[in-house]
């Protein structure tokens, strides 16, 4: 242990916690930690009494017991190349555009360290990626959610990085989404325009805010309608903001199939035959998908076009969803 940089906690034994396991008494007393964080710090031996570590979770405690516990910094984690199968659609010198499945994290976060894109990148790559991004988003221009499946361009040197960078600031990056959304929009097509940032009722959530946040726009076209309970759209984004075309889409009352953080209800799904409103509404991820990517390529200045079909199982929710038609 360092005496320098951990952060110390410390909890003293009272009458009513006589007798309890050591893991539990810690648990219960300092609610910010899990019991199983609490027993790693047991094991690794960053928990005193009276100087002495006490590294045995099942340590009966008694009245009296003070207990030193020291919580060594948190460190960032630096991903490690892992052989990963990637959908490589294109790749050169300077960048490589993959076709990222749903359920794939972009880049190493707390709870994902390994199986994201980076790692599978760094070993496709040999580390031949930009370092702007840092240790844990080398390459990463841009992101799409963990659960939207699709295409992304990833920088191998800082050039391209630089140039990429600068097209998605210019807004001249064209990007197209397919997403089945619940209800009908209306009007078919328009554009939603409204400030995008961090929810005030839930962290978790992004919000379109009357002030603050950033600048947001999306534009939408409806491609199909089934059973007028169901929409299948095409959406063009001029800005990226995290969630956008979910918030946008659920703040229209148009809310994504699967999407388990911005559905309000499901109401649209009544119009459903029965077996398929089950199969909608119990779709296991937001039925978003990254379909098209146009861009100026770094070196060349050619333009560059990208298109995607539709994973199996949006393909497969498609399909199910035009029996009704």
């Amino acid at each position: 242990m360092n005496d320098f940089d951990e952060i110390i906690y410390s909890a003293e034994v009272t009458k009513e916690d006589k007798g309890m396991r050591l893991d539990k008494f810690l648990t219960a007393g300092l609610g910010q930690f899990s019991r199983s964080q609490i027993q790693k710090l047991i094991n690794d031996g960053n928990v005193l009494a009276d100087e002495v570590v006490i590294s045995d979770c099942a340590f009966k405690v008694k009245i009296g017991d003070v207990f030193q516990i020291y919580v060594p910094p948190a460190q960032e984690a630096i991903p490690q190349a892992e052989n990963i199968n990637l959908d490589v659609v294109y790749e050169d010198d300077d960048l490589i555009v993959v076709n990222k499945p749903a359920g794939m994290t972009v880049h190493p976060a707390p709870g994902n360290y390994s199986g994201t894109l980076v790692n599978a990148l760094l070993y496709h790559c040999q580390g031949q990626l930009s370092g702007i991004g840092g240790i844990k988003r080398p390459g990463i221009v841009h992101r799409i959610d963990k659960d939207t499946s699709g295409l992304l361009v990833v920088a191998k040197n800082d050039m391209a990085h630089h140039s990429l960078s600068e097209q998605f600031a210019e807004h001249s990056i064209a990007r197209s989404y397919r997403a089945f959304v619940y209800g009908v929009p209306k009007p078919l097509s328009g554009k939603i325009e409204g400030n995008i940032g961090r929810s005030k009722f839930d962290r978790k959530k992004m919000a379109v805010v009357l002030s603050g946040g950033k600048t947001a726009v999306t534009n939408y076209k409806t491609l199909e309608v089934f059973n007028n309970a169901v929409a299948l759209i095409e959406c063009r984004l001029e800005t990226g903001r995290t969630h956008q075309i979910r918030v946008h889409m659920s703040n229209n009352g148009n809310a994504l199939i699967g999407d388990q953080l911005y559905v309000k209800n499901k109401k649209e799904s009544v119009l459903l035959p029965e077996e398929v409103k089950r199969y909608v509404n119990r779709f296991p991820r937001q039925a978003l998908h990254a379909k098209s990517l146009g861009f100026d390529h770094p070196r060349t200045h050619e333009k560059m076009f990208f298109d995607s079909i539709l994973p199996v199982d949006l393909q497969e929710l498609y399909e199910i969803l035009a029996k009704t038609k």
